[in-house]
């Protein structure tokens, strides 16, 4: 490695070609990065004292060897983004220079300099004429602003934005001609040369990588795969797979979904979930785990690819299917995206013909009823991430739909599919104008078994009894004494929501008059008892909106709400055959076997604690073993080994995940002790209970899929 600094007019200019090899990422500038590169280029251009501004470094390799008749394009490992601003900057600097017909300026800039010393290699023909080639999303884009030629049907929005802020800027200063000239001469860079024999260009642009901030984490997976690649197979995938996958995506969709869709991929492969922060580093260890083939890579770039064109179809609507296409957007809707890694795996299945599009339609609508049923009961979400990773490798997929539907019914209760009693319960009883996804289930209640959808975007939510708080005589005298009680409870709830698209007509009117008396401009009847909604059906026959009305509506709602967001119903006997087999009862155990946990000084410590453990959450349960008191959700959390002066806790979750930061556990993975888990820590003081409750939370969090979520 050779680093040298280097003003940048004559890197550029002494440079044959730079060229952004197929693995890099596109360029991904914005605006705000761009208007910091003008503020301190025109900050060096006003100021004497400035001798010069750095703007970072360029690191490349040569493609092949020079010869005395030839040189050879760089490529270039880092520095793509600075590379290709500064030439978006000095073309639009050159095409003011013949537009506006600017004399030489500093006897150094021109248009005639500006383009063939630092854009163009004038003497070449091809790709070689032109001193920058850029990565396949990005490259027909520059090429076509250099040549002034019509933009490509699918024109990179960052070159052509960025290019068009720059004109405008040297339009807003070309009073200032010569100070930009002036910023642009004192820009400074590293010039820093590899040396193929040498040097790993991998680990170098890994470790100028290692914060995260320069690339996604799906860019560092991408020049992972490819950057240590012959030339000729780098190309030849990223043309079959990578090139195409990202084209699905979109060039704004894969800035936005190609990490999560990463983070899903490989959670389906490993049945781990990846911390968003390391998929980069999952990804390596899970490719280096790959059977060591001739195809290996192609293998994996393939199947990438295809799990890649599943999750357009889910997340990004390309599904061709309408049934499925309608049921992936109601999950879009709900924002269901820790089902994904489960999805794939489904959506591969169905692809390969192991269940046809009716059963994958259905288990798709059945993912969307468990956790919109959860959600309406305020069943913590956090445990949906862990239920979701691992189901797929629980199925018997003989028997596709079945397997799916038995395992979701025997969920532990804190993961449980919600039974239509306490569905129906929860959904009379529910704030549901608050709702996170109000949009959605009004549109879903409203056109269940329509042919005919209705497009509820173009209606607005309807409070039957309204919200105004100062209420009219009339809503007082309709609702009774009781008005304001009646009011606070049942605004919100499913019982007094509707749709309408005459809201302004509506306001705050009597019942009466928004049942049978609202009219339009032609005088004829809009009111509820004309509506055509569903949701509104029998509203003309109410003849008092009371409490006992928004009940009775709530009642019928919350029965065709269960035929929405259905339940599966298996018979016992076919749930039986899923079950896992009990184990056999051995000794049974209790306090009494724990003489240090009935008397003493730990008998107060225990109880405290073991108080609070069971209040974390409603699914927690104790168990007296022979040497320890363990406490579980699905499994062991933390268990209690009792000792005469302290309370040893042995807690499941490593000793890496632990946020402990008064240092109090100790690593026992590699040391033999009761209890469950790989962490140690002692209890011996009510002082200490705290503390130590926010390192049992940490292990149960864990378990549970980690804190608790309260999007809905």
């Amino acid at each position: 490695m050779k680093a040298t600094e280097a003003n940048l007019l004559k890197f550029l200019r002494k440079s044959p070609q730079f060229v952004i090899p197929i693995y890099q990422r596109n360029y991904s500038w914005t605006e705000a990065q761009c208007r910091q590169l003008w503020a301190d280029l025109m900050r060096a251009g006003r100021d004497d004292k400035v001798k010069a501004h750095f703007i970072g470094s360029i690191v490349y390799v040569e493609r092949g060897l020079s010869t005395v008749t030839t040189e050879e394009a760089l490529l270039v490992i880092d520095g793509q983004q600075r590379l290709t601003t500064s030439t978006l900057l000095i073309a639009a600097l050159a095409e003011h220079f013949k537009t506006h017909n600017v004399a030489e300026l500093l006897d150094a800039f021109s248009f005639k300099k500006l383009r063939n010393y630092y854009l163009l290699n004038p003497d070449e023909d091809g790709d070689r004429h032109y001193k920058l080639i850029l990565s396949e999303t990005d490259k027909d884009t520059l090429l076509a602003l250099l040549q002034d030629t019509p933009m490509p049907a699918q024109a990179s929005t960052r070159i052509t934005e960025n290019y068009a802020l720059f004109q405008s800027l040297i339009e807003e200063h070309q009073q200032e001609l010569e100070a930009i000239c002036q910023g642009l001469a004192k820009l400074v860079i590293v010039d820093v040369a590899l040396d193929r024999s040498q040097d790993n260009p991998q680990l170098i642009f890994e470790s100028m990588n290692s914060t995260g901030l320069e690339l996604s984490q799906a860019d560092l997976i991408r020049n992972y795969i490819l950057m240590g690649l012959e030339p000729k197979l780098q190309t030849e995938l990223y043309n079959t797979y990578w090139r195409p996958m990202e084209k699905a995506f979109g060039q704004a969709a894969y800035v936005v979904h190609f990490d999560a869709f990463m983070r899903h991929y490989l959670t389906t492969k490993t049945g781990e979930i990846p911390n968003v922060r390391e998929v980069y580093l999952a990804f390596k260890a899970f490719a280096q785990k790959q059977p060591d083939t001739h195809t290996r890579t192609r293998d994996l770039v393939a199947d990438i690819h295809a799990y890649a064109l599943y999750y357009c179809a889910m997340a990004l609507g390309t599904e061709t299917d309408a049934g499925l296409k309608q049921a992936f957007h109601d999950l879009r809707e709900l924002k269901v995206d820790v089902a994904y890694p489960f999805l794939l795996d489904v959506y591969h299945d169905y692809k390969q013909g192991r269940l046809n599009n009716d059963e994958a339609l259905q288990i798709v609508r059945l993912v969307e009823s468990y956790v919109f049923r959860r959600a309406i009961c305020a069943i913590p979400t956090n445990s949906l991430n862990k239920t979701f990773a691992g189901l797929s490798r629980t199925l018997k997929k003989d028997r596709y739909l079945e397997s799916v539907q038995a395992a979701l019914l025997l969920l532990p209760s804190y993961r449980r599919f919600p039974k239509d009693e306490e569905f129906q319960r929860e959904i009379k009883l529910r704030d549901l104008y608050n709702f996170r996804s109000r949009s959605y289930w009004l549109r879903r209640l409203e056109n269940h078994g329509r042919k005919e959808r209705v497009v509820v975007e173009d209606y607005t939510i309807e409070h039957i009894l309204p919200q105004n708080e100062d209420l009219s005589p009339e809503w007082q005298q309709e609702l009774g004494p009781d008005w304001q009680r009646i009011q606070e409870e049942w605004l919100h709830t499913l019982g007094n929501l509707t749709l309408t698209g005459y809201n302004s007509e509506y306001s705050d009117r009597p019942f009466a008059y928004k049942r049978d008396q609202v009219t339009d401009k032609d005088g004829n009847p809009i009111g509820f008892a004309s509506s055509p909604l569903k949701l509104n059906l029998g509203l003309g026959a109410v003849a008092q909106w009371d409490e006992a009305a928004i009940k009775a509506r709530a009642e019928r709602l919350a029965t065709d709400a269960a035929k929405v967001w259905k339940v599966p119903a298996l018979d016992n006997s076919v749930l039986d055959a899923y079950r896992a087999t009990p184990a056999q009862p051995g000794q049974t155990y209790s306090m009494a076997d724990h003489p240090h946990l009935e008397t003493g000084a730990m008998k107060p410590v225990f109880e405290a604690l073991r108080k609070a453990v069971q209040a974390l959450n409603p699914n927690v349960t104790e168990e007296f073993l022979k040497l320890y008191v363990a406490y579980k959700a699905e499994t062991n959390f933390v268990d209690v080994v009792p000792q005469a002066k302290r309370l040893l806790l042995v807690l499941n979750i490593g000793i890496a995940e632990l946020d402990d930061p008064r240092g109090l556990c100790r690593d026992i993975s590699n040391i033999g002790r009761w209890g469950n888990g790989d962490v140690e820590v002692g209890l011996s003081s009510l002082d200490e209970l705290p503390y130590v409750m926010g390192l049992i939370r940490q292990a149960l969090d864990r378990q549970m899929g980690g804190p608790q979520d309260d999007e809905y």
